[in-house]
């Protein structure tokens, strides 16, 4: 395995060149390798025992950085082309240096830097493999006696598609472009798929039966990350947790710990906690550990909660401040009477954790994603991050309600056929359409839009989270980067009743109209595997960094109604803009 020294942002070995990721830098590619070759020992330590439990792992760690060569790399694609004497091969057959960032050919015009093939192979397990570009030319052929076989790839100048880039070989056999290559079925016949998986190693294969796709190398569908985030919320997010997690790895062992080393920890935070304190948290946290492990939505239950709750600013260094602005509907008397309580969150802690990822189809199957390492490791990578925002509950009685209703139910049908098809057609797990959390999540987007305006944030800095299920009801929009984007106050600060009953009533009578209406709210499907409705690019989608559902799921008709007779108010906000 070869390293090399690019660089990227501690966040993007998350979300955007993750593990079994590509990497494009300058004129090459490389591909992130598995966590057993990371340097471990160069990763801080990111404290969220709530996350680190949901994934089954110990610990969650930061990607080292600082360093040259934190996180290794392979080369990939190994195939390259000479963009001189457009010849196509390996880096060794091109004579080019592997160490290097950028390989030179040795016999294009003054030492042309190679550039990696634009095609590459890959199949819905995970599995990536250099394009056969030998095969696609000399399928049904057998050429000449030449057993040379140099290739080389044309561009006939017309275009940019891959029609006007022709394969040849000096064995005679006859030219072929490109054309078709990624079709669904153009791999059929010329080759199986080999199991590879080079992030692994390179002697680190599967048996697969499926017949791989060809993409474009630099495609979006080449990498999708499963990402699972949590917020810290008391007691976590205190600082007696903070403190003694700095010493959990000799606090954790009851064996190991006696008098002594409590007086030490307890003199090191300098008088801020006792003996006693200190070993009633170390208490509290084996206790966490020895419990069941909790799921996804255990902890949207946990964090609605203490949302709900709230948390006064303090002294203390808390990592969570969310200050109650609206309780029990006490709203202004313009804002929809289905709003119940409102919440200014001053400061917030994401942590973010990659615990797989999968190719072409984006599925968050655990028991369809790739292995981060050969085999299962003691932690995951995690970044952290900072921010502020805003938090809304809703009435879920009455929102339970209204989704029983003939209009909501039936464009939930509508989306359950969408959502049926789309799973048998990728092969993933069953979808369950809950039409209250559609209409959540389409407001949700709405104050995206709204509190880009309201607050001076651009909305791709914006991002949501959901709480729904029987008993909840809440939607949280908060600014997390890693960037002074994320805690200037801005959006916090619209938590304000008459701020925020002025922003709603403004985003919600913008939004019900679309300058692409009546075409985008009769639409019956649209967006990704027609998992939208009534949603396009002039109303309600969000920038991909804002949108925790990936833009599907949302349908505006939901809080406006439609044209249709008997439709005009049985959205969730019709009766409100009536009467705004």
């Amino acid at each position: 395995m070869k390293t090399a020294n690019v660089k990227a942002r501690r966040s993007q070995l998350l979300s955007t060149y993750g593990i079994g990721g590509l990497f494009p830098s300058e004129t090459t590619s490389f591909m992130i390798v598995g966590l057993h070759e990371w340097h471990e020992d160069r990763s801080p330590v990111v404290s969220e025992p709530r996350l680190a439990r949901s994934l089954g792992v110990n610990e969650l760690k930061s990607p080292p950085a600082g360093g040259k060569r934190d996180v290794p790399v392979v080369r990939f694609p190994e195939t390259q082309i000479c963009p001189s004497c457009r010849r196509v091969g390996t880096t060794a057959q091109l004579g080019g240096d592997w160490n290097a960032t950028n390989c030179l050919c040795k016999d294009g015009r003054v030492g042309a830097p190679l550039s990696p093939f634009r095609l590459i192979t890959a199949c819905t397990r995970g599995h990536i493999d250099e394009f056969p570009f030998f095969q696609w030319l000399h399928q049904g052929h057998n050429g000449s006696a030449d057993s040379r076989h140099e290739m080389s790839m044309k561009s006939l100048g017309r275009t940019s598609s891959l029609d006007d880039l022709v394969l040849e070989c000096t064995c005679g056999v006859k030219s072929r472009s490109l054309d078709g290559a990624t079709g669904p079925a153009a791999m059929k016949g010329v080759i199986r798929c080999k199991g590879s998986r080079p992030w692994l190693g390179a002697d680190y294969s599967e048996d697969c039966a499926e017949t791989p796709r060809v993409v474009q190398r630099g495609a979006s569908n080449v990498w999708f990350p499963a990402v699972r985030s949590a917020i810290s919320i008391p007691p976590y997010s205190e600082a007696l947790s903070k403190f003694v997690n700095r010493y959990w790895a000799a606090l954790e062992d009851p064996a190991a710990v006696n008098d002594a080393l409590l007086r030490n920890i307890a003199k090191q935070s300098r008088g801020r906690f006792t003996v006693d304190q200190i070993v009633a948290e170390v208490e509290r946290r084996r206790g966490e550990e020895k419990s069941e492990d909790i799921d996804e939505a255990q902890l949207r239950r946990q964090e609605f909660r203490a949302l709900m709750d709230g948390r006064e600013e303090s002294k203390d260094e808390s990592d969570f401040v969310c200050e109650k602005s609206v309780t029990n509907g006490q709203f202004p008397d313009d804002v929809p009477d289905i709003f119940t309580d409102l919440r200014k969150v001053t400061r917030l802690r994401e942590v973010r954790a990659l615990y797989g990822f999968s190719r072409l189809n984006g599925t968050v199957d655990p028991d369809h994603l790739c292995k981060l390492s050969p085999e299962p490791l003691y932690w995951l990578p995690a970044i952290e991050v900072i921010g502020e925002g805003i938090f809304l509950a809703l009435d879920r009685a009455e929102l339970t309600e209204w989704a029983s209703a003939p209009f909501a139910d039936g464009r939930r049908r509508t989306l359950q056929e969408a959502a049926n098809k789309e799973a048998q057609a990728f092969k993933r797990g069953p979808i369950t359409v809950d039409i209250a959390k559609v209409a959540l999540h389409t407001l949700a987007h709405v104050l995206i839009d709204q509190l880009s305006l309201d607050a001076g944030y651009p909305a791709s800095s914006l991002r949501e989270r959901l709480f729904v299920d029987e008993d909840m009801a809440g939607i949280l929009i908060y600014t997390a980067s890693s960037d002074s984007a994320g805690s200037l106050g801005g959006v916090a600060s619209q938590a304000d009743p008459d701020k925020f009953a002025a922003a709603i009533k403004e985003g919600l009578t913008r939004l019900s109209w679309c300058s692409s209406d009546p075409v985008c709210i009769e639409s019956p499907a649209s967006g990704t595997d027609a998992l939208n409705m009534a949603a396009c690019h002039a109303c309600v989608l969000a920038p991909e960094t804002s949108c925790e559902l990936n833009n599907t799921l949302l349908d505006r008709a939901l809080l406006f109604g439609t044209h249709e007779p008997g439709e005009e108010d049985a959205g969730l906000f019709s009766a409100y803009l009536a009467q705004a």
